[in-house]
């Protein structure tokens, strides 16, 4: 289970990812294009380009969680844009943003 707690180190990729990649292309991306270790314990928020889908990539002791919510309709709202491919985003914030909420 990914606990989302006010110490959790949460990375938003401002950027669509290809969600055909899975845990490996994702982390792949973290290295790549974010310029992060993706088993450094912080969690990497990914969404698809129809803004449908949301997953986060996260390294535990042993492996890769990889969690998933796609909307059964409607779209997130709110996704960031900013310049740089990533920015920090506190755990109350992507609460939020999974809710449904725009992220502000």
């Amino acid at each position: 289970m990914i606990y989302l707690t006010s110490n959790s180190r949460i990375f938003i990729a401002t950027q669509p990812a290809d969600f055909r990649c899975g845990i490996d292309g994702l982390a792949a991306v973290c290295q790549q294009r974010l310029s992060s270790n993706p088993r450094s314990g912080s969690i990497f928020v990914f969404i698809n380009r129809n803004k449908t889908m949301i997953r986060a990539l996260t390294y535990e002791h042993n492996g890769f969680w990889l969690m998933t919510k796609r909307l059964s309709k409607g779209k997130f709202h709110g996704w960031p844009r900013h310049h740089g491919v990533m920015q920090p985003m506190a755990a109350a914030q992507l609460r939020q943003l999974l809710s449904g909420e725009p992220y502000l």
